[in-house]
């Protein structure tokens, strides 16, 4: 076929595979990579399903996964090995040692070989959504990526389990999704298409729109050339179809009046939802789909009176339909679209259920009283002071010139000064981890980024092996071709959030983990009793979040609030070099404290610890150390 390329890296994709019923493929993790895999019609991965029962009757699979896709069953056992130290699903390259696993990232590393294989597909590159953050950021971080990759599929398998036996209560993460889809929504452009909203609406009352006299407007099913039979009830809906159909979007050529000019922005109207993430059809609502589907064949079956609390999901259930591709691509799938009764809306309404929700404490209070000192004293007053532990080698060095070009930061696209400044922090990291590891240790660089830490570790200690975690997928490219040129063969690379890396490894490292990254990182290590070195970051991103609460410690927790503890969060974060030299101490002062509560909860969980000043400690602002080992 004309565009497509031939030559592209050949991949597997390992899919999880427990069971199926009634037509769903457990996990439901599965049925939506299946799901999209077809949707894309992507056959460039060698697609195996991997059993975990191995009595399953194979021949009762088929009647569910599409036809046309080449599907191999295998079982765990055969896995590859770094594939077995990851949540699955999983894509992996030919050599074996990249590997992409997590929902999320393995669905948009799909779309995105998909677009490589058949450029002419750009609808399947516009399921990554505006600058192509559909589903970037990470579920710890991210509320919705968490409710889109985690929550609601997990919700809905406890919910199916539980009513092939009988009727079950009503997820909770449903009833957040109904809430979602009637919130305001905003886009990039969003001042100018509420402007013509409004116009439509004056024009409307006054009997000047066009859009009044027409009864639907005309989008094109790209697959049948057919008209859809949608009706133009929004400008919404205008501007959604006609960007799936590869229409241009509803413009006016002259200027708008001036009324419609000087309206104030609260004076416009809002937005409504047309797809899950707002006027475009992306990659939350492929995942979404087969979840919400099985969802509600459940609810017409068995609980047919709760249909009416969802008249917004289910009217986006109606209008997915309608996108090209999504019914011939459910057909494949075994899925069988319910043909739901038309619901009358009451977005406004919250559900009562809603209410019972536990929510995380309040992060946006910036109403803070006075400065770190208070606090500061408060501590000191528990006997709790600013103290370091001395660095157990503060002149020991890399001797950089020795080593290869592609081990040093300098290879990387930074200044000079920068390169020098990040020699050093990697003298600091590398010192503690050389001198804690053992031939055949397991080394795990969390948040590598472009491998700086991981690269010197993995040439300095060719005994051990060493893995590369990294959820950007630019930056762990660049790390594997610095490590190719090197010809280093005991390193991994694994793109994906860390709590989907679920392999043994006996040292955890990460230098500037960003916020609640370097608890994760902690967590991880103390979870498999590794030692950990650790570099914190970004201080004043620290906030309570699904996993954490802060303080952390039980010290911490019995002297100071959270409100108090984000004072000395915030403060932390004022140490750069442009500061008066007071402020920068008093910053200092925080990050230690902030870092002591780390170490404290550590400690409490059966770890020795110490909280160490890198030298020199010029080389970066964010110059503490965590390093941790296991009693």
């Amino acid at each position: 076929m004309k565009g497509i390329k031939k030559s592209l890296t050949e991949e597997y994709l390992y899919l999880d595979f427990s069971h199926q019923r009634e037509g769903c493929i457990f996990p439901l993790h599965t049925s939506v990579t299946v799901f999209l895999l077809s949707y894309c019609d992507c056959r460039i991965f060698k697609v195996c399903l991997v059993f975990t029962k191995e009595s399953t009757d194979i021949s009762l699979i088929r009647n569910v996964l599409p036809q046309d896709i080449e599907i191999q069953i295998i079982s765990r056992e055969v896995l590859p090995s770094i594939v077995q130290n990851c949540c699955l699903p999983a894509a992996v390259e030919r050599t074996g040692n990249f590997c992409r696993a997590g929902l999320a990232v393995v669905l948009r590393h799909i779309i995105q070989k998909s677009y490589e294989a058949d450029p002419s597909k750009k609808e399947i590159l516009k399921l990554l959504g505006f600058k192509k953050t559909c589903l970037k950021a990470c579920a710890e971080v991210s509320h919705w990526t968490r409710l889109c990759e985690l929550t609601i599929p997990l919700a809905i398998e406890n919910f199916l389990r539980e009513s092939f036996e009988e009727p079950s209560t009503i997820p909770v993460e449903i009833l957040q999704l109904e809430e979602k889809l009637g919130e305001p929504v905003r886009v990039h452009n969003d001042d100018k298409l509420r402007r013509q909203k409004l116009k439509q609406q004056k024009g409307a009352k006054v009997g000047l729109s066009l859009a009044k006299n027409k009864t639907k407007s005309k989008v094109y099913n790209l697959e049948t050339s057919e008209e859809l039979d949608f009706p133009s009830k929004s400008l919404e809906l205008e501007v959604a179809f006609s960007k799936l159909t590869a229409q241009e979007e509803p413009a006016t050529t002259n200027r708008e009046p001036s009324h419609i000019r000087k309206a104030k922005a609260s004076d416009l109207p809002p937005l409504e939802h047309v797809f899950a993430e707002g006027l475009y059809f992306t990659l939350a609502d492929i995942v979404l789909l087969p979840c919400v589907h099985h969802f509600l064949v459940i609810i017409c079956k068995k609980l047919p009176e709760k249909l009416i609390e969802f008249p917004l999901l289910a009217s986006w259930y109606q209008r997915i339909q309608e996108v090209p591709k999504v019914k011939t691509a459910a057909f494949k799938c075994g899925i069988q679209f319910l043909d739901l009764p038309e619901l009358l809306t009451t977005s406004h309404e919250q559900h009562t259920l809603l209410s019972e929700v536990p929510g995380i404490e309040e992060q946006n209070d910036s109403s803070f009283i006075g400065g770190p000192r208070p606090t500061m004293t408060k501590l000191m007053e528990k006997g709790i002071e600013v103290m370091f532990s001395p660095h157990p080698c503060p002149t020991w060095t890399l001797d950089w010139n020795c080593l290869p070009a592609a081990v040093s930061p300098k290879e990387g696209k930074m200044s000079s000064d920068r390169a020098l400044r990040k020699q050093q922090q990697l003298n600091n990291l590398v010192y503690v981890v050389t001198n804690q590891a053992r031939p055949g240790d397991r080394i795990v660089d969390f948040c590598s980024g472009g491998g700086h830490v991981g690269i010197v570790l993995a040439h300095m200690l060719p005994s051990c092996q060493v893995t590369l975690i990294e959820n950007k997928e630019l930056s762990l490219v660049r790390a594997k071709k610095r490590s190719d040129e090197l010809g280093l063969s005991n390193i991994w690379f694994i793109q994906a959030n860390m709590e989907y890396f679920t392999g043994m490894f006996n040292i955890g490292v990460a230098l500037h983990a960003c916020g609640v990254a370097t608890d994760m990182v902690i967590e991880h290590c103390i979870k498999v009793r590794a030692s950990f070195v650790t570099c914190p970051c970004c201080y004043g991103f620290i906030q309570n979040t699904s996993k954490f609460n802060f303080p952390k410690s039980e010290q911490f927790k019995g002297t100071l609030s959270y409100k108090e503890h984000m004072i000395l969060c915030r403060f932390a974060d004022q140490t750069a070099v442009q500061l008066p030299p007071q402020r920068r101490l008093i910053g200092k002062q925080c990050m230690c404290l902030v870092d002591l509560d780390r170490a404290r909860a550590a400690e409490e969980r059966g770890y020795s610890v110490q909280v160490i000043s890198m030298e020199p400690e010029s080389c970066s602002p964010k110059n503490n150390m965590i390093v941790g080992v296991p009693i």
